[in-house]
């Protein structure tokens, strides 16, 4: 049996390499792994959440030192080069560290490795390197690419995209961001502390699609008042035009009317979204017809059982833990499948964090929201909390968000959680063991314990589970 992996250096082909590594000259006959990157090493390590960290913890520490009154002197700058440099330091060691492990795997003699672009000559037939190579399974893990809308005038503008942003060591005085979901959430806070005029675009009246209005709300108060940061919303890009000074953003509101006052600035940065990074593979020559949901449960199209399209590639939920899920299971389900035997279906449950106000007051979300869960058929208890209920957020000098817990009404079980404070992203992960255990709310001990942060948990652990008591009465 030979299997090729097409992104191996990926975090999602890197997955499928390790899982079926095991199983390379028994029941394995070949295993290829393909991957063109320069240098390569994935999206995420390179471009993306590990890189992305250093300039956010860096915003960090200069707004909570410009914030806190208690603190005096004026308030420290970035140094653009300071921070670039380590991060492509750091980024170099961990990207290194993924090229190895691939090769590693591929020092076998019954594996190989192939720093060359892959084209489908037909559905599993693969031209790479001036070789034909005949397969029996092939994995799709080519990541994804920046989305770059369809605005008139905006590549005769030009614009940055996040990666710019990663490796920029001078930034424009002003700037339009056009997209405000997770990319655009994170690195708005980035450019102000650094001392960008920045004007958000959010088409829609909040950001955060994903949770109940009231955390998107509190975003953008805190963008707004703490980082002074200008957000237009409900409105849509007309066009881009040039000026002697940068560019003009001309909107419209839904309707189409135009919107009183564009937008002018320096730059544009360009962060709305990610598409599969498929174009380049020859997929026309294929069975395979992308599309939306064009990937069932089990990573394959419904066409072709001996293909699997998995991480960013298929489109359906591209996070960096989702990509390495399904790379581990697809490696399983490629040995099962050749045996004759079932294969699995990936799930998971809903686990998302966005590193907003500057990794200061990310946002989380476990599981369900009282309204999927209403969908999903349960009956419900809720509590909310907010940030400033608790005496630790005000001496951390964190007062902003709030947390919200769902509850089923007649057992008790945690369904989901909501976090828009500081550390809701470490405190995620509690949540994410209390939905996937199906834990009761009432059996959750109420104990003390040190450090504090986490006890606006408890105020809203206690609270649903006395409504689940009240319930039952």
């Amino acid at each position: 049996m030979h299997v090729v992996v097409i992104g191996a250096y990926g975090s999602a082909g890197a997955a499928v390499a390790e899982g079926l590594a095991p199983a390379v000259g028994t029941r394995i006959d070949q295993l290829t792994l393909i991957d063109d990157g320069e240098p390569g090493g994935g999206l995420c390590i390179l471009e993306g959440c590990m890189p992305s960290k250093e300039l956010l913890s860096a915003a960090g520490h200069r707004f909570q030192g410009r914030v806190d009154d208690r603190l005096t002197g004026e308030p420290h700058g970035l140094d653009l080069d300071r921070i670039v440099a380590e991060k492509n330091d750091r980024t170099r060691g961990w990207a290194g560290h993924r090229r190895d492990s691939i090769h590693e795997i591929a020092d076998d003699e019954n594996a190989e490795f192939i720093h060359a672009p892959a084209t489908f000559v037909d559905d599993h037939t693969i031209e790479v390197d001036g070789r034909t190579i005949e397969a029996d399974y092939v994995v799709i893990a080519t990541g994804s690419v920046p989305n770059v809308p369809d605005i008139p005038g905006l590549e005769e503008a030009g614009y940055h995209t996040s990666k710019d942003l990663l490796h920029a060591t001078e930034l424009p005085e002003s700037a339009v961001l056009l997209g405000f979901g997770y990319v655009g959430l994170e690195m708005a806070p980035y450019l102000a502390e650094a001392g960008v005029d920045l004007t958000v675009i959010e088409h829609d009246e909040r950001p955060i699609d994903e949770a109940d209005p009231e955390f998107g709300d509190a975003l953008l108060d805190i963008y707004r008042e703490e980082f002074d940061i200008e957000i237009r919303t409900e409105v849509f890009e007309e066009r881009v035009t040039e000026t002697d000074d940068g560019i003009r953003l001309d909107l419209v509101d839904a309707d189409g009317n135009a919107a009183p006052d564009p937008v002018e600035a320096e730059s544009i940065f360009c962060f709305t979204g990610r598409v599969p990074n498929l174009d380049r593979l020859g997929l026309e020559h294929t069975s395979l017809s992308p599309a939306d949901d064009w990937i069932d449960a089990t990573m394959r199209p419904p066409n072709d059982d001996r293909t699997f399209v998995v991480g960013d590639a298929n489109g359906r939920e591209p996070i960096l833990h989702v990509a390495k899920e399904q790379g581990y299971q697809t490696a399983e389900n490629v040995l099962s499948h050749a045996r004759g035997e079932p294969i699995e279906p990936y799930g998971n449950v809903h686990h998302h964090v966005i590193f907003s106000g500057a990794a200061v007051y990310p946002f989380a979300r476990v599981g369900h929201t009282p309204r999927s869960a209403v969908e999903a058929g349960h009956s419900i208890v809720t509590a909310t909390r907010q940030a400033n209920d608790d005496g630790v957020f005000k001496s951390k000098d964190v007062p902003h968000g709030l947390g919200r817990l769902v509850v089923d009404a007649d057992d008790g079980t945690v369904l989901g959680w909501q976090g828009l404070h500081h550390h809701a992203d470490v405190m995620a992960k509690t949540l994410q063991l209390a939905v996937e255990m199906e834990l009761d709310v009432r059996e959750i001990p109420d104990r003390a314990y040190h450090p504090t942060t986490p006890e606006t948990l408890d105020g809203l652990i206690r609270e649903c589970a006395a409504g689940v008591a009240g319930n039952a009465e």
